[in-house]
């Protein structure tokens, strides 16, 4: 066998391995995501690119938690808390969680219409929301999971754009080298507002669902009975470990392209992810700016099937619904209607006049109030040996775990103080 051969049969084991880890990691890149990375290259320039650094391994841990629970349990983390946990936790969460996800998908809905609409001017923003809405109820209700999964991890490649496109731009790559690995951290109000936004959009109580109910779901439907071995947790690993590296580095050149074009530009203040696409235009060409606008309409089509699907197996799980992305739509109506509401009331937003920054901050702000909690409880879960049996938390889990629910707290308390003051 020769080394290409060696190659090309290494990287389709690896494509095989990855799967709900790289769906989750990419999806954390919606255009909502795009926006707030915009606005910290374009605000403060290269200063917060170390948060990078910081958000991967924590996010990786606690995605790693979520993970092995939907594999050992065989259910979602609603399913675990219904059964395991006071009830009253669980409406807690799914009173936060379906306006959170509902605005969230309203943001990316009009972020991606705004995008299309720079690209064709001649349809307004509304119609293409509608058309990208419409697409996306469509192809959810007409492919099986398996199928929507494999389409949603191709759609994945669109997030490359956005590593190309710092390279058609003129970078100081010592000054970015230098702000990547010496954080910076600028004492007043915008800065650290930036730094609550990154760690809000980055570590979202909605991956946190997703992520078990995915594995659930690949570990049930297997047509070979799966049993949990150190194998399969590494296979686990190392999909949770690339999907949340490649969330990052993404997110990483976002920051780096924005603080590099806009930052040096004289441009301060990026509330959209259209205004981020329109800005580069000019200052770094029409392909920079092609490239960055179809990257946010991939992430879009990957990411809105993501967070209405986590709102669907929410509720399925609660009240006991027939559930399930395999199924059709007349097997589980409750899961499927519950899908195309959240896809239509988030549409409805556009027309409701809530604007995309409004719904980021209101998001911002119920992520904040239950992503603490919602570690929490996931790292109790992992040390519960009722729950987990020999799968509980080893140290490093524990302690990346509480890092993660110190600074997701703080984060929390400082949004709301920053709301309010």
């Amino acid at each position: 066998m020769n080394t290409s051969t060696k190659l090309s049969t290494r990287i389709k084991k690896y494509w095989h391995i990855l799967g709900p880890g790289l769906i989750t990691g990419a999806s954390d890149d919606d255009p909502s995501g795009i926006a707030t990375y915009s606005q910290a290259g374009a605000g403060f320039g290269f200063a917060t690119l170390w948060t990078t650094l910081i958000t991967f391994p924590l996010l990786a841990a606690v995605q790693e938690m979520c993970a092995r629970i939907g594999m050992v349990t065989k259910e979602g983390l609603t399913g675990t808390l219904k059964k395991k946990y006071p009830k009253s936790i669980l409406y807690l969460m799914m009173v936060f969680s379906f306006p959170a996800i509902i605005l969230n998908i309203g943001a990316d809905l009009q972020g991606m219409g705004a995008v299309a609409n720079l690209l064709i001017p001649r349809i307004p923003t509304f119609a293409f929301s509608i058309i990208f809405t419409s697409l996306i109820i469509f192809f959810i209700i007409k492919f099986p999971y398996q199928k929507l999964a494999a389409i949603l991890k191709w759609l994945c490649l669109s997030l490359l754009l956005y590593i190309i496109v710092p390279f058609l731009v003129h970078a100081d790559w010592g000054e970015v080298m230098k702000s990547t690995f010496i954080p910076t951290i600028h004492f007043n109000k915008a800065f650290f507002e930036i730094l609550v936004a990154i760690l809000g959009t980055t570590i979202s109580p909605y991956l946190f669902f997703w992520q078990a109910t995915m594995e659930a779901e690949d570990i049930s439907h297997n047509k070979k009975k799966i049993i949990i071995n150190k194998r399969i947790l590494n296979d686990m690993k190392v999909d949770i470990d690339f999907g949340m590296l490649f969330a990052h580095i993404v997110m990483f050149f976002i920051i780096l392209t924005t603080g590099a074009v806009l930052y040096k530009a004289g441009i301060r203040q990026i509330d959209t992810v259209g205004q981020a696409a329109k800005a580069l235009e000019p200052l770094t060409g029409k392909l920079t700016y092609l490239l960055f606008a179809i990257g946010v309409l991939g992430t879009g089509f990957l990411a809105i099937p993501v967070l209405a699907g986590s709102l669907s197996y929410i509720l399925a799980e609660t009240f006991n619904w027939k559930e399930g992305l395999d199924k059709k739509f007349h097997e589980a109506k409750g899961f499927y209607i519950t899908l195309i509401v959240s896809l239509l009331v988030g549409l409805s937003l556009e027309f409701l006049g809530i604007s995309p920054i409004q719904a980021l901050i209101y998001t911002a702000v119920l992520y904040g109030l239950t992503a603490p909690v919602m570690i929490a409880v996931i790292m109790h879960i992992c040390n519960n040996k009722k729950v987990m049996g020999k799968f509980t938390n080893k140290r490093w889990s524990n302690v990346l775990g509480t890092i993660t629910l110190i600074l997701m707290s703080v984060a929390g308390v400082a949004l709301i103080y920053f709301q309010f003051k």
